[in-house]
């Protein structure tokens, strides 16, 4: 029997399992999608583009994850689980080499695309083992798969630490390096990954899936949208925001690590407003104190500005696709549960394909920065307005 043959009913030690796996979504997300933001300043200096060339990144970046999480279920039913958070997690290691290998925009397009397509593999599958795993414990389900949650706040925080100090270091044009170095974290961390036994042969879900209709929850789907098109457009520009604005190193390394510290604090920040069983509204409150952590900045570019921006705007991002997890398991039935997420994930990898995009565009066009963080604050209230008038749907 093989290592990925391998599987356990009970595991003796649930907690350091799902650790292991939130090393998946550290590499795929923390560092795979939102460290490109660390090296956009760089890149963009040294590469002679243009901001909506430097939004195109995390556009084919966001297309990748799309594609990845709907064909997700499919290869898990085929190859199983914990292969392919193996398959997905090494998919994001490459990307990030290759990343580094040169600077040709058409290669970088690629490496940014495999990087899409293998965090979505490496987090849903991943999400789905540590549930499995989680349930063992019924009493601890909560806490452990919280455990797993916290791994992309783990990637901006190791990448806030490291990137902004050796691009200072080693000087403009030093953007590659900051791959290299990045692409070697990660695969240090993708280790446990391979070696561990996480088991997880079996499928998603089973049984008959419910038939899943839009219409009842269409306001909400463009709210989720809104959401995913406004935080991106975020987290691509601020640290070019940051260095514009005359913060060094130290500053965008806080900055940056304050939204990943953050996201540690939101399972018991927003717990509370998670069991309300109300509609849209948990989405409402969490995704307007997000565009309020977005649009601080544009009153004041002061270093206690600047963390409560990000502190606001990390404690609240990761809480939003929370909150439609439990928007979706207190107004569906289990049997509903695949297709209303699968909805919700194709609404959000649409917001986040065209954010980026749009917004680089607008900012070309205005010439401003400030123009970014306005409009990506503004989609987020709108997303926030449009989830309020959602309502619970009948049982």
């Amino acid at each position: 029997m093989t290592l990925l043959d391998r599987t356990e009913a009970a595991p003796a030690h649930p907690a350091r399992l799902i650790l292991i796996l939130s090393l998946a979504p550290t590499v795929g997300l923390g560092i795979g999608r939102f460290a490109y933001s660390l090296l956009l300043p760089d890149m963009r200096d040294s590469l002679g583009w243009s901001y909506s060339a430097a939004g195109f990144m995390n556009t084919i970046n966001a297309a990748g994850y799309l594609v990845g999480a709907l064909v997700t279920s499919r290869l898990v039913a085929r190859f199983g689980m914990a292969a392919i958070v193996r398959v997905g997690t090494l998919a994001c290691v490459a990307s990030l080499a290759l990343c580094a290998l040169s600077g040709n925009f058409a290669v970088l397009s690629a490496a940014r695309l495999i990087a899409g397509i293998g965090a979505a593999l490496a987090f849903v599958a991943g999400g789905a083992l540590a549930t499995t795993i989680a349930q063992a414990q019924p009493a601890r389900s909560a806490f452990l798969l919280s455990l797993f949650y916290a791994g992309p706040g783990i990637g901006i925080l190791s990448s806030g630490l490291i990137a902004p100090f050796l691009l200072q270091a080693a000087g403009p044009g030093s953007w590659w390096l900051g791959w290299l170095v990045l692409a070697a974290l990660s695969a240090a961390m993708t280790l446990p990954v391979l070696l561990a036994p996480i088991g997880g042969d079996a499928g998603i879900g089973g049984g008959r899936a419910a038939p899943f209709r839009i219409a009842p929850v269409v306001v909400y789907l463009a709210g989720y949208f809104m959401f995913g098109a406004g935080y991106i457009a975020y987290m691509t520009f601020m640290i070019a925001y940051v260095r514009d604005a005359g913060g060094g190193a130290a500053a965008q390394s806080a900055f940056w690590c304050l939204i990943g510290i953050s996201a540690f604090a939101t399972p018991w920040v927003w717990r509370r407003v998670m069991a309300l069983h109300r509609g849209g509204l948990s989405t409402t409150i969490i995704l307007a104190v997000n565009a309020v952590g977005a649009v601080l900045p544009l009153f004041s570019l002061s270093p206690v500005m600047l963390a409560t921006s990000a502190l606001v705007f990390g404690v609240s991002f990761f809480a939003v696709v929370a909150s439609t997890t439990a928007f979706v398991r207190f107004n569906y039935p289990q049997a509903g549960w695949p297709g209303a997420i699968a909805a919700m994930t194709i609404a959000f990898g649409i917001g986040q394909t065209l954010g980026p995009l749009v917004v680089g565009a607008i900012t070309d066009a205005i010439g401003s920065l400030s123009s970014a963080l306005a409009v990506s604050a503004a989609t987020l209230a709108l997303g926030a307005a449009l989830s309020a008038f959602q309502r619970p749907l009948p049982k």
